[in-house]
């Protein structure tokens, strides 16, 4: 095939989760590796499992992880329509060929008659399979049916022996034998497409040269080459991507934590951060390339033959520390427009101060992003630079303020030199602490500590004297008060 079209098909049953968010990645990288194209397509014929908003869900997704489509909804083609709802006139065209070519057939055995066949053949011990009573009806016999309004599927015929040879660039040869194969069902009884059928039908349609999906669809991929086979389309190459595990190495699930893409959104990772996680999911870069890849750098490399057949672990640690290492990295004013919204919901400003409030809180977000993982972290790490500290976590109480012996006079000592600044920045503050510490020949930590606890009511934060500087001279002393009152009162009650 001269040119590669690679599809994405996602079924609007649900929103967009990791191992879906994957196969997009890897159908897009491999298409822009190529110089090809990626079609979206929504798989929408299963109307009981659909749900309202999940297309936009999808898309949305999709959009913020960066992956943009060819052709598909929003975007149209000269492939479309882009939803299978929207398609049916392909499916009855194409079954109705197959009937007339004898290779498919109409079948009127009723849900109970299936059933009770069902059960019988469970009670043998046997799994499952379609007896053929319909398959050799004779056509008056079918017409007549028909014409009296009696329900039906269409079956393919599916021959009874010879092989089913899969060659699939991940997993190499992949062989079945077409007798373990019943007369599958095409077309259903309200005259919609099985997912097997409107695949093939519409991969053809839309000239799709190379299918790369999920592991999971490894055993849908016989029945659909046959259904190429019976029509005479040529058949396009496969890749199955290994299945996404949890770190158990169950199957993957909400109960392993988040899941979906729009979680990860809200919870304040990255795009960037998700995309090369995603990455390393199946394929690993070159060894001088790192971990920390973008895919402007996956892109030039990324071959299907070089995709794991082993199953990928799912690590949300991994995804965290990753996100971790972009936000460190990333520009302070670009890094504030995406954290704006996650210091609006956790209450630290509202809508107008964001605007007005800008420059500090980009000061603040240049600070504190070395110490955080996420943008949730984030917002709530620079609490104590919007809202005055209202207590102190209770192991820094502990450690700095009750069993360090004159902590509350070291803390005065400390307030007296900030008071005497003039100057109130990174710089004059640190020189002032220093300066107290050779005084009284302590240790750095022994005055860090229990005023980093004062002035922010956490154990970790920032350097001291950047928050210090932040927060300005006034809060510092109002803070460093508060704190020592609080000392004096529980040395008291204890």
């Amino acid at each position: 095939m001269e040119k590669v079209r690679v599809r994405f098909a996602p079924s609007p049953t649900g929103y967009l989760h990791i191992g879906g968010a994957r196969t997009a990645l890897f159908n897009w990288l491999f298409a822009k590796n190529q110089n090809g194209k990626l079609i979206l397509r929504i798989e929408d014929t299963d109307t009981e499992r659909l749900k309202e908003d999940s297309v936009s869900q999808i898309l949305s997704s999709l959009r913020w992880l960066g992956i943009d489509w060819d052709e598909g909804p929003e975007k149209g083609g000269d492939f479309g329509p882009y939803f299978q709802s929207q398609r049916q006139e392909f499916y009855t065209k194409a079954a109705q060929r197959l009937i007339q070519e004898n290779k498919a057939y109409h079948c009127f055995c009723s849900a109970e008659e299936i059933e009770q066949e069902r059960r019988k053949q469970r009670q043998a011990g046997t799994p499952f399979r379609y007896q053929g009573k319909c398959r050799d009806l004779s056509p008056e016999e079918v017409q007549s049916r028909l014409k009296q309004g009696v329900p039906s599927v269409i079956r393919m015929k599916v021959p009874t022996a010879g092989q089913v040879v899969i060659e699939d660039v991940i997993r190499g040869t992949v062989s079945f034998e077409a007798g373990q194969f019943d007369d599958f069902i095409i077309m259903k009884s309200n005259g919609t497409p099985a997912y097997n059928f409107a695949c093939v039908v519409d991969d053809k349609a839309m000239e799709i040269s190379h299918v790369i999906r999920a592991e999971e669809h490894l055993s849908n991929t016989p029945k659909q080459w046959l259904i190429y086979q019976a029509l005479g389309y040529e058949i396009p190459i496969f890749a199955h991507l290994s299945m996404i595990l949890a770190p158990d190495r169950s199957k993957l699930s909400k109960r392993h934590g988040a899941t979906a893409v729009g979680e990860f959104q809200e919870m304040g990772c990255l795009p960037e951060a998700l995309v090369n996680y995603l990455t390393l999911l199946g394929w690993s870069p070159s060894g001088e390339q790192g971990e920390l890849i973008s895919p402007v750098q996956t892109i030039p490399s990324f071959a299907l033959e070089k995709v794991s057949k082993t199953a990928a672990v799912y690590d949300v640690q991994k995804l965290i520390w990753l996100n971790g290492q972009y936000m460190t990295a990333a520009d302070a004013d670009s890094l504030t427009s995406r954290a704006l919204p996650f210091f609006i919901k956790a209450g630290l400003i509202n809508a107008l101060e964001a605007k007005e409030k800008r420059e500090y809180i980009r000061d603040v977000v240049n600070v504190v992003k070395e110490k955080v993982r996420t943008l949730e972290e984030l917002a709530e790490a620079s609490r104590c630079f919007f809202q005055d500290v209202a207590d102190y976590e209770e192991k820094g109480i502990e450690k700095y303020f009750i069993k360090q012996e004159g902590v509350g006079a070291l803390l005065s000592k400390g307030r007296e030199c900030l008071i005497a600044l003039d100057c109130f920045d990174v710089e004059n503050v640190e020189r002032a602490y220093r300066q107290l510490m050779d005084e009284l020949k302590i240790k750095g930590g022994i005055i860090i500590h229990p005023t980093r606890l004062a002035l922010t009511g956490r154990t970790v934060s920032p350097g001291l004297f950047e928050v210090m500087a932040l927060l300005g001279k006034e809060k510092c002393l109002e803070r460093l008060d508060k704190a020592i009152v609080f000392i004096n009162e529980k040395l008291k009650s204890d």
